[in-house]
């Protein structure tokens, strides 16, 4: 144990030496760490800064102990917050440890007789102190980003839900990760009612099958906003268990945002409007719920049905229109239509296959048929010059 006088020596030529150890630890680091040596100037400055502070700490510490906690923590207050996004924690503990190891080195030359053994037990017990104030910035400033990055995505999926894609959407997504490319869109049922711990729970999961996956949670719905260049049929399958009991509803192709926000909403309405097929598959893709859409008031639905699946029969003019039209008002009866029409049942035969190759309907489907039907009432509709649509 160091005398009273040694130890006011010592503490006396610390002082005397913290540039010098500042300007060797900032040399150590340049020399030791390439992470280091390729950061811009600024944030080169912001560590030198750190490391001023931790040398300047420990010779406060060192003269008073008993506040060891308060000038740890103030070595990263000299430091602007940006400091934990640009410096890992993992290089801020490379920075204290070379600190720690410089002071150490140079210990026998500001450290008074005898006071020697004093002053290396002070070094270890102050580098824990400041190893665990490190820690603990970390930690907050990434419960700081964490809540900040929730409330930004709430943002970004509530617009993208409300259609609302204005100039400052793109950088709030990218802030996010997000950035354009083949984009899933999966919106279904939460399980049940969610707390603040289930939410937070549900969130990683589905960002560990689908790394920074935009999710929104709204009432009972869950938004999955999943950027994915492989397979994404793989991917549904991986985030299908997300879901809760209902249907899963998948959003049309997206790459842009503008194309996520009409998939979304394609979804949601798919969601709304999947009952009313009580087979449909899950996960069903919205365009497969087109019918069923309309009837709950989809205008986007109803112009995409008469567009994929009237206009193209009406335009490749010929025969086709009317014998589709024909074949679905005689109940689906070929024999009835081929009658109405004074043609022989192969004839509409052939007609309804060249249909179904062409805009891949099979009216002879149940289904297609069904789906064809709801587009032909539709395009009549609009066709009509007494009926607005």
């Amino acid at each position: 144990m160091s005398t009273p006088h040694a130890r006011t020596e010592t503490l006396r030529r610390l002082r005397a030496a913290t540039g010098r150890l500042a300007t060797a630890a900032l040399t150590t680091l340049d020399s030791d760490y390439a992470w280091f040596r390729a950061l811009p100037a600024q944030e080169r400055s912001w560590v030198g800064t750190v490391a001023q502070a931790g040398i300047d700490s420990f010779v406060s510490w060192y003269a008073d102990p008993q506040h060891s906690q308060r000038s740890a923590t103030e070595v990263f207050a000299a430091a602007p917050t940006e400091l934990t996004r640009s410096v890992s924690l993992q290089h801020t503990l490379s920075v204290i440890r070379t600190v720690v190891r410089v002071v150490e080195s140079h210990s026998d030359e500001f450290a008074s007789p005898g006071a020697e053994r004093d002053v290396r037990e002070a070094i270890l017990i102050y580098s824990r102190e400041i190893a665990f104030s490190a820690a603990e910035v970390y930690a907050r400033a990434a419960e700081t980003r964490g809540a900040w990055d929730a409330r930004l995505e709430a943002l970004v999926v509530d617009a993208l839900v409300r259609g609302e894609v204005d100039e400052g959407l793109p950088s709030r997504a990218a802030a996010l990760g997000w950035k354009p490319g083949p984009t899933l869109v999966m919106v279904g049922l939460t399980d049940g009612t969610l707390g603040e711990v289930q939410s937070a729970e549900l969130r990683r999961t589905i960002r560990r099958a689908a790394p920074g996956a935009l999710v929104g949670i709204h009432g009972d719905d869950l938004v999955v906003i999943a950027r994915g260049d492989d397979d994404h049929g793989a991917l549904t399958t991986h985030l299908l268990s997300s879901f809760g009991p209902g249907p899963v509803v998948i959003g049309p192709a997206a790459v842009t945002l503008v194309e996520v926000a009409r998939a979304t909403r394609a979804a949601l309405a798919g969601v709304v409007a999947a009952p009313a097929w009580s087979i449909a598959p899950r996960p069903v893709s919205a365009d497969d719920l087109l019918p069923e859409r309309v009837l709950v008031g989809d205008t986007m639905a109803r112009e995409r049905l008469i567009a994929i699946a009237y206009d193209p029969i009406v335009r490749a003019g010929g025969a086709l229109a009317d014998t589709i039209a024909t074949y679905l008002d005689c109940g689906r009866s070929l024999e009835l239509a081929a009658r109405t029409m004074f043609v022989h049942p192969n004839t509409v035969r052939y007609r309804l296959k060249k249909v179904a190759h062409m805009t891949g309907w099979d009216v002879l489907s149940t289904r297609d048929a069904h789906v064809l039907e709801t587009a032909f009432a539709l395009g009549r509709l609009r066709d009509s010059t007494h009926t607005p649509l």
